[in-house]
């Protein structure tokens, strides 16, 4: 089977520069763990939600917050990505992205096609969700 039968498409991506105000609005509107940072259409890094949170203030939004917790979300996305990230293509095998899985000890992994634009996003959730699905059974008459 494929990267491509399985991964979650279409991608949600950002800029390099997005402020992580934004990230943090995307992360609290969405069921997303990770955005792909983008220049150009290429991809460059990966934000997760843990990323973010390790440089939010704990304070922020609740009446404890002080001007210097809210600074944070003007930082720019590439202050806090995963650079160079581990990345499959499409058209390889859900066996391949397992190796890579392990290997690297990722949560997720980002899809490319040939020109290394970003086309999904493959978790480890999908690939457990395409082994659970029963196969299809041909069906039989007497």
């Amino acid at each position: 089977m494929s990267v491509k039968a399985i991964m979650s498409s279409p991608v949600t991506t950002i800029g390099l520069d997005d402020k992580l105000a934004v990230v943090n609005d995307m992360f609290s509107n969405t069921k997303f763990h990770h955005l792909l940072v983008v220049e150009n259409g290429k991809l460059l890094g990966v934000v997760s939600d843990r990323d973010l949170l390790k440089v939010l203030s704990p304070q922020l939004g609740t009446v404890a917050e002080k001007l210097s917790d809210t600074v944070t979300l003007n930082k720019k996305a590439h202050q806090i990505m995963s650079r160079k990230p581990v990345y499959i293509e499409q058209h390889r095998s859900v066996h391949d992205a397992i190796e890579l899985f392990l290997e690297h000890n990722l949560s997720c992994i980002p899809v490319v096609d040939s020109n290394n634009f970003p086309v999904g996003i493959l978790s480890w959730r999908d690939i457990l969700g395409a082994i659970k699905r029963p196969k299809s059974r041909p069906v039989t008459t007497p």
